[in-house]
């Protein structure tokens, strides 16, 4: 099981700024597009660009700015952000089943592929879905110490 700090709801063009050590409140941001899934951060990591590794919650239940839950991983979201990993993982609620297939992949390259449409000058490259055996390498690789 994972910890997840959820800055965004689903649905919401407005992310949550948090302290990803101390978990303070610190902003927020809008983005172009509602967010497909609740998304937020993995408490305890660091990933390759010195921020906590990013993840979305593939779920329909209605998840708060703010809270944390505990999720199983499901899967990796292979992304490379100019030119660096940034590999979303992608995760359920306990008890739930979901699907992380080639609908899902396409629901969150173009959701992803929009929002990166904004900002000039970034290069993103999104897919594909890795199993989660590739999840949980990537969150052991990336514990805080």
């Amino acid at each position: 099981m994972i910890q997840v700090m959820v800055q965004v709801e689903a649905g919401s063009c407005e992310r949550q700024v948090h302290n990803e050590r101390t978990l303070e409140h610190i902003g927020a941001r809008r983005v172009s597009r509602p967010y497909p899934y609740p998304y937020g951060f993995v408490i305890g990591t660091t990933a390759t660009d010195g921020d906590s590794v990013d993840c979305y919650v593939i779920t329909t239940d209605r998840l708060q700015a703010g809270t944390i839950v505990e999720c199983e991983p499901i899967g990796l979201l292979a992304q490379i952000e100019d030119g660096e990993k940034d590999h979303k993982v992608l995760a359920a609620l306990p008890g739930q089943n979901a699907a992380s297939g080639q609908d899902l992949l396409r629901e969150l390259q173009d959701f992803i592929y929009a929002v990166f449409a904004t900002p000039p000058g970034v290069t993103v490259r999104v897919g594909p879905i890795l199993p989660r055996e590739a999840a949980l390498i990537h969150l052991q690789d990336s514990r805080s110490t």
